[in-house]
């Protein structure tokens, strides 16, 4: 298949709930998401760089994707060299080795009304 994607990305807005309807269920609980395809025949390897408001950015996070796979990398199970904090504005940088293309999702679950927002992230690159 012919790869598709861009190798930057760009969330601008990221904002993880604290507060969830049912903590003890990972189904349930409040997150966001970067889903990221990579529709190529090599394996991307992914840095995250997160930007907030009021102090320096925290990273780098690494992940990766596999060819011709998906990834839902949730921010909240980030956790080296710090986990992303709750209830906290920020933004993400993703960088790919190989094209990708990035979804951005959030949950929120903080009332039994549950919110789902989902968007594609700006891709530069």
């Amino acid at each position: 298949m012919t790869q598709i994607g861009k190798h930057r990305w760009a969330i601008a807005e990221g904002y993880i709930p604290s507060g969830s309807v049912d903590p003890d269920d990972r189904a349930l609980e409040s997150h966001e998401t970067a889903c990221i395809l990579n529709a190529g025949d090599r394996d991307a390897a992914l840095t995250l760089t997160i930007y907030f408001a009021d102090r320096e950015p925290a990273g780098p996070y690494h992940a990766k994707v596999g060819a011709r796979r998906t990834l839902h990398l949730r921010f909240n199970d980030l956790a080296d060299p710090e986990p992303v904090p709750r209830d906290t504005d920020y933004a993400c940088v993703i960088e790919a080795d190989v094209p990708v293309v990035v979804q951005h999702t959030r949950l929120d679950s903080r009332r039994s009304e549950i919110a789902l927002l989902s968007t594609m992230a700006f891709g530069d690159g």
